[in-house]
């Protein structure tokens, strides 16, 4: 006599076939939001192409507003003097989609977050996105000048200082980056201090490592003068303690944590 096999539990193929449809739209919704963000980076990228040489332009006048008289930016591939405007141009559609891609990622998100994680990014995010373009803005009208103006005065006698185009190009791209990622030390402080990492009183005792911190990595990835090493060090301070006041009024311990109310 066999011995009847157990019954299925009820509905779980149900079970299985929701879980399916529901990842399948989640990816579907997660392939729209791609297919915005990237339209809008190439709607962009068409847009400046016909401006690609003026914004290469803009983008070398800190330096060569400093070069010796008669020298000039240089090209020492076949393809640079086409290629590189085209990588800016890029880099320019990037860096102006980033509210709109920011907003997608935001609202595919944003449906699984707590109701206190939603209070707390939504502000978050709006000061990571200003303060990495104010972080660009300062590389390009502050540090970059200061850095050529030194750079230049130091260059050995007999030798002229012509810098490759694709090379000018690396170079201020990383400084953005690193100028526009250090500015977001205050958010970084704020969800350091939500997630309950730090606490008021540990930010404050811990601000001469801060110091020493800024300045360590200023002396990193600035040119090798005092002048932009303390153009950056200067305002990481600055924004340390703009994140430490902005913990005082914002931030409740354990803020972000899923039983926090």
């Amino acid at each position: 006599m066999t011995t009847p096999e157990p019954d299925a539990p009820e509905n779980s193929d149900g079970v299985g076939e929701s879980l399916q449809q529901g990842l399948f739209s989640h990816l579907l919704e997660l392939r729209t939001r791609l297919l915005k963000s990237v339209a809008t980076v190439v709607l962009l990228l068409l847009a400046l192409v016909p401006f690609a040489n003026r914004l290469y332009s803009e983008l070398a006048a800190p330096l060569v507003a400093r070069l010796p008289h008669g020298a000039h930016l240089i090209a020492t591939e076949v393809t640079s003097p086409f290629i590189t405007p085209l990588k800016l141009a890029f880099y320019t559609a990037l860096f102006i989609s980033m509210p709109v891609i920011l907003y997608q990622l935001w609202a595919f998100v944003s449906p699984g977050l707590y109701k206190h994680e939603k209070r707390l990014a939504r502000p978050l995010l709006v000061a990571a996105m200003g303060l990495f373009y104010l972080g660009c803005a300062f590389a390009y009208f502050l540090v970059l000048p200061a850095a050529f103006r030194f750079l230049t005065a130091v260059t050995p006698e007999g030798v002229e200082m012509m810098t490759d185009i694709s090379h000018y190009l690396d170079f201020v791209m990383l400084m953005f980056f690193a100028f526009g990622l250090c500015f977001e030390v205050p958010v970084a402080v704020v969800v350091l201090a939500a997630v309950g990492v730090v606490d008021l009183d540990k930010l404050r005792s811990g601000r001469r490592y801060a110091i020493v911190g800024a300045f360590a990595i200023a002396a990193l990835i600035t040119p090798p003068d005092i002048t932009s090493m303390m153009m950056l060090g200067i305002p990481m301070c600055l924004l340390y303690e703009l994140g430490v006041l902005a913990v005082r009024w914002l931030v409740k311990p354990g803020s972000l944590r899923p039983d926090a109310s």
